[in-house]
């Protein structure tokens, strides 16, 4: 089986699904998906330097979605990329499913629809339950078969705790299908570990972190980058950070401005920690004027009230807004 080509280094954005107000959804059950609103996003984070989009992620609310939506999403997006010249821009598509047989399936469809990579959360709905092994064998067993090289998502705040452990990317690294991971927790030590592992080949297997905040010290330290839900609204300033921490040899201006940009985006990372995918919404709505406030499905619908988004603005935003403003 020949080795299937990695994701890009760089920062990936997981953007939210945007949907329809209910004004404009002809009395459906929820409101429908905005394909048109989601591709005017993607395209504005391409122009900002955005190296991919993870679409259907956790942020995605992939589970919202019927099989047919979330199928028409990729493909919608990758159409609209394509006219806007755009074209192979990288995407990773996330499948939130436990069954094997439903993940190829969702894996199936995102190829079919223009898809790269697939980004496969670990199978935890019984969470601390599941051993290593088993989580081996499970994403062995994807991998063999998939139309497209995935990579690993361990979301624990998702999975009832369920932990990869850098043993097991060891392992599961020298597939040639499975091309990298996602870590969204904070155990910067298996950041450091997995990404610096000298049985892997770091060519073919890449290492991300889902947390912002942890972009300078892990990218450092050999990580590929960061899926980063921040850079949905403030683009500019991860990819500038990104650009610093990427580059191994600092002067004194450089690494002052690598610092000030950590806190800046670790500072605005407690903005999103606090209020979820509705901030991450309200913030690209609030910068970019994209989406409808009401927008959403439950149990995720709804929007921050005024006084709390200025409240919070005020505490966490301010410091990447003045940044953001001058790149």
């Amino acid at each position: 089986m020949a080795s299937q080509t990695a994701p890009p280094p760089g920062v990936f954005v997981p953007v939210p699904t945007f949907f329809k107000s209910a004004a404009n959804s002809s009395g459906a059950l929820e409101p429908k998906v905005d394909i048109e609103t989601q591709v005017a996003h993607t395209v504005f984070l391409a122009k900002a330097g955005i190296t991919g989009l993870t679409i259907l992620g956790s942020t995605g609310e992939a589970i919202h979605l019927s099989r047919k939506e979330r199928a028409d999403l990729v493909a919608g997006v990758r159409a609209g990329l394509n006219d806007a010249g755009f074209e192979n821009y990288p995407i990773m598509a996330g499948v939130l499913t436990n069954s094997t047989e439903e993940t190829l399936e969702w894996l199936e469809d995102y190829a079919a629809a223009g898809a790269q990579w697939g980004l496969v959360l670990a199978p935890g709905y019984f969470g601390k339950a599941v051993n290593q092994s088993n989580l081996i064998d499970w994403f062995t067993l994807v991998a063999d078969r998939s139309p497209i090289p995935i990579l690993i998502y361990n979301y624990p705040g998702v999975t009832n705790g369920l932990i990869a452990e850098p043993d097991t990317y060891r392992v599961l690294a020298k597939h040639p299908k499975i091309v990298g991971c996602k870590m969204s927790h904070g155990d910067v030590s298996y950041h450091v570990q997995v990404s610096n592992d000298p049985q892997i080949d770091h060519s073919a297997f890449r290492v991300y972190s889902g947390f912002g905040q942890q972009l300078g010290p892990i990218v450092l330290f050999g990580a590929a980058g960061v899926i980063d839900g921040l850079a949905a609204f403030y683009p500019k300033t991860v990819v500038r950070l990104m650009a610093l921490a990427n580059n191994t040899s600092f002067t004194e201006d450089a690494l002052s401005e690598v610092r000030r940009l950590q806190f800046a985006v670790s500072r605005a990372e407690e903005f999103i920690g606090k209020t979820g995918i509705i901030g991450i919404r309200e913030g690209i709505i609030r910068k970019t004027g994209l989406g409808a406030l009401e927008g959403g499905r439950l149990p995720l619908k709804g929007r921050l009230p005024e006084e709390n988004w200025t409240a919070l603005h005020k505490l966490y935003l301010s410091d990447i807004e003045q940044i953001e403003n001058t790149l």
